[in-house]
């Protein structure tokens, strides 16, 4: 039954399986932990999905796409945008599970026309030139996303309500005590169940697509694309419906931060800085493994939600000492992330996952 609910792609090694079960059930039971480990878990949850979709593209099919936060905001604009208060524009319906459907639908089409068009004129050129099309197409998106201040709210942003079901506000259980922690049964509680089970079914189904026989052709193309061609793949309609899929399941990642964030802007889903935390992610965890995915959004986030509070209770017990205080200050934990990242990749160069299962096959 496991065999099958994995695609047949076992971890591989008994050091990664434990990994990926002390993950889970952390994931799991998130929620006991508090709302902010319950902000912290329900993102790794989305990153997981959005850096399991980019692995799709690079590590499975070989193309390096920077357009791939662009269509993350595209699936939160678009929840975002139709649940607005009904009035302030001719599409805002309001807070509605209708306006949470429609939404998620002209989303994941938009994106997938993108996809298309980007594809059709960008994917017979080599890689390096492709990736500069894709990041220019989003920079353009990110842009017109920043300046459309009446459409997209502008560098602000867009705040809309969500249904009652899934608002912080509304509850509806009384609280119980659950392993000692009190647990309040609220909308956000709801909320976060959502995102996790969709997490994990997008996760099964990308498992799925690489194991498939389009994924093992996926895989061809990228080890050599002359040889694909050659015994009669049209390569390039298999590269267009990989980077499809994965816009599309970018997208419904998007979806899902709007939801639970209740909040859209350009900064939060488009920036550049999350596009180059989706590279470092599928690096640490490790490419053409989709577990890498679990794995490096896992470390790099719980790393960006908790180091800096780790560096304060440190750096209290080292004040007298002027430059390791300094060193260890709180604001300097982007430095801290920086020498993890290099540490990590200097000794794990295929990755954790790659690393892992090498050792597991006796492979040094």
């Amino acid at each position: 039954m496991l065999n099958k609910l994995l695609s047949w792609d076992l971890p591989r090694s008994k050091v990664l399986a434990a990994i990926l079960l002390v993950i889970f059930l952390g994931l799991l039971l998130t929620p006991l932990a508090g709302d902010k480990a319950m902000g912290a878990g329900a993102k790794i949850c989305i990153f997981i999905i959005l850096v399991a979709s980019f692995d799709l593209l690079l590590g499975y099919t070989g193309i390096l796409s920077f357009a791939h936060t662009m269509f993350f905001g595209i699936g939160a604009y678009g929840v975002a945008m139709i649940s607005v208060e009904p009035g302030e524009h001719w599409w805002a319906l309001g807070p509605g599970w209708g306006s949470i459907f429609l939404g998620i639908i002209v989303a994941v089409v938009l994106s997938t026309l993108i996809a298309l068009f980007i594809s059709a004129f960008s994917l017979r050129v080599r890689t390096m030139y492709f990736a500069m099309i894709t990041l220019s197409v989003s920079a353009a998106v990110q842009t017109l996303a920043m300046r459309s201040t009446e459409i997209t709210g502008g560098e602000d942003g867009i705040n809309f309500t969500v249904p009652d079901l899934l608002s912080p506000l509304y509850t509806f259980a009384d609280s119980i005590e659950l392993f000692g922690q009190k647990v309040e049964f609220t909308g956000a509680f709801i909320m976060y169940y959502v995102v996790f089970i969709v997490a994990l079914v997008l996760f099964l189904f990308v498992l799925r697509i690489v194991n498939s026989p389009f994924g093992r052709v996926l895989q061809a193309i990228r080890d050599n694309e002359f040889r694909a061609a050659a015994i009669g793949y049209r390569v390039v309609l298999y590269r267009a419906a990989s980077s499809v899929l994965g816009a599309i399941i970018a997208t419904l990642a998007g979806c899902m931060y709007a939801l639970f964030l209740r909040y859209q802007g350009p900064e939060a889903t488009m920036g550049f800085g999350i596009m180059m935390d989706i590279l470092f992610m599928v690096v640490i965890g490790g490419m053409a493994t989709i577990y890498g995915a679990v794995i490096g959004a896992t470390l790099m986030l719980i790393a960006q939600n908790y180091l800096q509070d780790l560096m304060k209770i440190v750096q209290s017990d080292v004040s007298g000492i002027p430059f390791v205080s300094g060193l260890l200050h709180p604001d300097r934990w982007l430095l801290w992330m920086g020498i993890l990242f290099i540490i990590v990749v200097y000794n794990f160069p295929w990755g954790i996952v790659g690393k892992l299962r090498m050792r597991a096959l006796g492979i040094e």
